[in-house]
């Protein structure tokens, strides 16, 4: 009876001095070994990222671990069926887990299982109804199977969340563009670069949209706060040069075709709108050099055979190169009731 009792004392001790542990959550030691092994994998080195990993799970089988196994094996291994297996068990372990869901369905999209995919990225959101990333890549699935009023309506979802959210905003920018729907679509930009003046891809397009609408002003505008935000953002450089060029702004239309040249030498279309330029400033030398470069680098350019043709024509008053150009641009589909009647009475 003695022994009984004593026994009961001590469990009764134990109990008290040791509290529960839970095998889910990694220790302190745990939590660093899987910072380092997260930094392995993000330095590209996924053996010795999945070696720690491992290693770490055999003294702590936690859900955070099996997590980073699971990027480990999809990202830097590139073995998605291990993936699935490691992230499901991390589920298993913390079913409260919205990052391992939503990275599973990442894992389901890349295996083509579109289904399950949009399964989990709803379970993450039903866990946690403010997990972006999960709105984002529920949305983009539904972009993907052109289910446009589903995706539209998870951008929104996501913006009664965030209002202000930028990546649902511009997302639904552009599905209003798609649909037709240009003013929605500008109002949206608006909304956007209102709350993130710095967002040059919404600038761009909403200088996109504007030009379309035959609003130079705005486009122009919006093209310049594109390039502040982001310089090297070529295609508002070379919209906003075509602005200046068709406004009759030459100084201004040289300066943003040479910052697309500077970012891109490739860019034909940037060297022959610089021809065109030059040689409305009667700087021919430079003019005959850019459309020479168009043609270079992209020989099947049909618009810059014509003005290449027309500059030797008119003011090299060259007709051999002239007509040279003018087969080129023939040969290449362009037609021109002038150019028809220059082949024609060359005889060539």
């Amino acid at each position: 009876m003695v022994a009984l009792l004593f026994e009961l004392l001590l469990a009764s001790f134990l109990l008290l001095s040791f509290p529960s542990i839970d095998l889910a959550a990694p220790t302190d030691s745990g939590k660093r070994a899987l910072e380092r092994a997260a930094g392995l994998l993000k330095a590209g080195d996924a053996d010795g990222a999945l070696a720690a990993v491992n290693k770490t799970l055999e003294a702590n089988q936690s859900a955070e671990a099996y997590y980073l196994l699971g990027q480990i094996y999809f990202k830097g291994k590139k073995k998605p069926a291990e993936a699935v297996e490691a992230l499901t068990h991390a589920i298993k372990l913390k079913p409260a887990y919205p990052e391992a869901l939503n990275d599973l369905a990442e894992v389901y999209l890349a295996q083509g299982k579109s289904t399950e995919a949009e399964q989990t990225l709803k379970r993450a959101i039903e866990i946690d109804p403010k997990h972006e990333d999960s709105y984002l890549d529920l949305a983009r699935l539904y972009e993907g199977r052109r289910d446009i009023p589903a995706a539209m309506a998870a951008y929104k979802q996501l913006l009664a969340v965030d209002p202000t959210q930028p990546d649902s905003l511009f997302g639904l920018a552009m599905l209003y563009e798609r649909q037709g729907e240009n003013k929605a679509a500008r109002d949206t930009l608006a909304r956007l670069t209102k709350a993130h003046p710095k967002h040059a891809d919404a600038w761009y397009q909403a200088g996109r949209l504007a030009e379309r609408s035959n609003d130079l002003l705005e486009a122009a505008y919006a093209y310049r706060q594109a390039i502040a935000a982001k310089p090297d953002l070529v295609d508002a450089h070379y919209n906003l040069g075509f602005i200046f060029r068709s406004q009759g702004k030459p100084a201004e239309a040289e300066r943003e075709f040479l910052e697309v040249i500077r970012y891109r030498p490739e860019y034909a279309e940037a060297h022959m709108n610089l021809g065109v330029i030059y040689t409305s400033m009667n700087r021919l030398e430079e003019a005959e050099q850019e459309y020479q470069r168009a043609v270079e680098l992209k020989p099947e350019y049909t618009e810059a055979h014509y003005n290449l043709g027309v500059f030797y024509e008119l003011h090299r008053k060259d007709l051999p190169k002239a007509l040279a150009q003018y087969h080129k641009y023939r040969n290449l589909g362009g037609r021109d009731d002038r150019v028809e009647r220059i082949v024609g009475m060359s005889g060539r």
